[in-house]
């Protein structure tokens, strides 16, 4: 559940002439990597929509922006909009929660919906870290660096409770209602809702939601009618889709599609 073009539409990368490299990892939860370069340009609005993900962003150059150097992105159940202007280089880490947990070795719940430095959370090893990341050359090399870097990290922190990671895939796999998760691991709802709080971040009818939203936006340019792709993605109806849609990203649906064209 890592749509890149989510993230922030295609219409402000393409305005701020930038470049993408993607990756893929070979840590266990680590989903992929994506290299951004962007020339120096005045301060221009980014929207950010909830992933199912937690995002690091090392920076090896940073930008002037509404956030703090090399920031980690929680779980979020909203968009967040961010400033950004000048030269812009580095590196976006996509981390699955179990992932997440392990490197960072705490509840989400602490960095949902808010965003925190990342030598906050791991320390100065991650200055060390974006030293070295600039001084390679190459962004295969660099990806290969932060695999070294995060693996050992991430197999030797805490894992999330295994009933927690279970509900998790669940709710990410394909339309499916909350009490019949908490019914198949043996918990209340009530239960459930509270674990995911702590553990995940969100609520198990907001993940729901997001993974939702990002099977809606994948089917997007090929839907023949809103109504047909609402019930495939499980919606209730059409001003379901719509609803949802706007909450979750701030545009419909045909907004997203023209800044996506």
């Amino acid at each position: 559940m890592t749509e890149w073009s989510l993230v922030v539409p295609r219409g402000e990368v393409t305005r701020a002439q930038g470049r993408h490299v993607f990756g893929a990892s070979r840590v266990p939860g680590v989903l992929t990597y994506a290299a951004h370069d962007f020339p120096d340009a005045d301060a221009m609005p980014w929207r950010v929509t909830p992933l199912g993900a937690i995002t690091v962003v090392l920076d090896l150059e940073a930008p002037v922006r509404t956030l703090p150097p090399s920031p980690v992105l929680g779980l979020r159940d909203r968009p967040l909009l961010v400033s950004q202007g000048g030269r812009a280089r580095g590196i976006t880490i996509a981390l699955s929660p179990p992932a997440a947990h392990a490197l960072f070795g705490m509840p989400l719940r602490l960095p949902a919906n808010t965003s925190v430095g990342a030598t906050d959370l791991l320390g100065r090893d991650v200055a060390l870290l974006t030293e070295r990341l600039a001084a390679t050359s190459g962004w295969s090399a660099r990806f290969n660096l932060l695999d070294d870097f995060l693996r050992p990290r991430v197999l030797a922190g805490p894992a999330l409770p295994p009933s927690v990671q279970a509900a998790w895939q669940r709710l990410t796999s394909g339309p499916v209602r909350v009490d019949a998760v908490a019914a198949e691991i043996g918990w209340t709802r009530q239960h459930l809702t509270a674990r995911f709080r702590e553990d995940i971040g969100l609520s198990p009818k907001t993940v729901g939601r997001i993974a939702r939203l990002h099977r809606a936006v994948s089917l997007l340019p090929s839907a023949r009618s809103w109504a047909g792709l609402a019930i495939r993605c499980g919606y209730a109806d059409q001003s379901h889709l719509s609803r949802d849609f706007r909450s979750l990203t701030g545009c419909t649906p045909t907004e997203y599609l023209t800044d996506n064209a």
